[in-house]
């Protein structure tokens, strides 16, 4: 696989080089990881592994793996954390690169900070050894995930 480093500086093409301990999941074309200034337990970056800014840089084969990738994360993520509402939230403007966070609100997160209010709470909730803890559980329960779903242009197994 060919990764298009458009840019140096960009946080999600250095995600190609996180620790191993943090992958949930890589295919050739999708990667779920913990990223570490972000490592707030539950919380999941789903990015484009090809440098691709913003939703409309997708090529085909990306934008139609997309939605099963999401679905089965956010599941994952669900069911391991027991959360009553998982966020799948798309911005791009501080990081044009693609990419999807995936965070698991639990029951403690006050009214005020859910919904896109919830990173305000990233500061005081970054615990790497506690997100680290789940990604055993979540990389087990997305593969039983994307196992049950129909065959994609890409396999949603592991390529590392």
């Amino acid at each position: 696989m060919t990764h298009d480093l458009a840019d140096a500086e960009c946080l999600m093409c250095g995600m190609e080089s996180v620790d191993e301990a943090s992958i949930v999941f890589r295919d050739e074309l999708w990667a779920a990881e913990i990223v570490p200034a972000f490592a707030v337990p539950g919380w999941f970056v789903l990015r484009s592994r090809r440098h691709a800014e913003r939703i409309t840089g997708l090529n085909d084969d990306e934008l139609h793996s997309l939605a099963r990738r999401a679905r089965d994360l956010v599941g994952a993520v669900t069911e391991v954390t027991g959360a009553p509402a998982t966020y799948l939230l798309v911005f791009g403007e501080n990081y044009p690169h693609f990419h999807a966070v995936v965070t698991a609100r639990g029951e403690d997160v006050p009214p005020q900070h859910r919904s896109g209010a919830i990173l305000q709470l990233v500061p005081d909730h970054v615990d790497p050894v506690e997100a680290a803890r789940l990604v055993p559980a979540v990389r087990d329960a997305y593969e039983r995930a994307s196992r049950r779903s129909p065959a994609t242009t890409t396999s949603a197994r592991a390529v590392r």
